[in-house]
């Protein structure tokens, strides 16, 4: 083999190895790309979520005024967990968690005025009431699926970040594991049935 076959050899080779690398790297942006639109729809969600608050708390209010500190829970609830914002590109298990503890407040914040407004027939048969907690409830739906695509996303982009030869370019290039939404501390412990 003359030294000139050896050169366009090797030059070849490098060109495949290139054309592997730009390939690789771009399926990893691709990744990252669709991990970011998954976390915008799980916060367009919860924004929705949180959008809702306030109208429901002031329908509540008309009823139940004397439940002051249900109703000033639900807000404090609300504003926190609406002061917490993540970037996605450097998302973190300690951010996720911190975020997911917030709106885990106000989840739980929102399950005691429901409960309160068991307490008062008026209210729940009130329109407006009924047409808001139809939206909660149905919001509260589209968050368990918009957290449900989030994780299944940052599977697919987990799996190439560390799947083997594609694990090279992640680390040359900085892709970092995405962590993922965990079931609540409460959901883990069986509920107590008792009659």
């Amino acid at each position: 083999m003359s030294n000139s076959m050896r050169w366009v050899v090797v030059l070849g080779v490098l060109a495949i190895i290139a054309l592997w690398g730009v390939n690789v790297y771009n399926g990893l942006v691709e990744g990252q790309e669709d991990v970011e639109s998954a976390w915008s729809q799980v916060e367009n969600q919860y924004q929705r979520r949180a959008d809702l608050v306030p109208n429901l708390v002031a329908t509540v209010k008309g009823y139940a005024s004397h439940e002051q500190e249900t109703l000033e829970g639900v807000i404090a609830a609300r504003s926190k967990a609406t002061q917490i914002t993540i970037n996605p590109d450097e998302i973190t298990p300690e951010q996720l968690a911190a975020y997911q503890a917030a709106q885990g407040e106000l989840s739980q914040a929102l399950g005691r005025l429901l409960a309160v407004a068991e307490s008062y027939p008026d209210l729940k048969a009130n329109a407006n009431f009924r047409d808001l907690q139809a939206q909660l409830e149905g919001t509260e739906n589209r968050i368990a699926v918009a957290r449900q695509n989030f994780n299944d996303t940052a599977k697919n982009y987990n799996t190439k970040v560390r799947r083997f030869p594609s694990n090279i370019i992640a680390s040359m290039f900085g892709f970092e594991k995405k962590p993922y939404f965990e079931a609540e501390e409460d959901a883990k412990k069986a509920p107590k049935v008792e009659f």
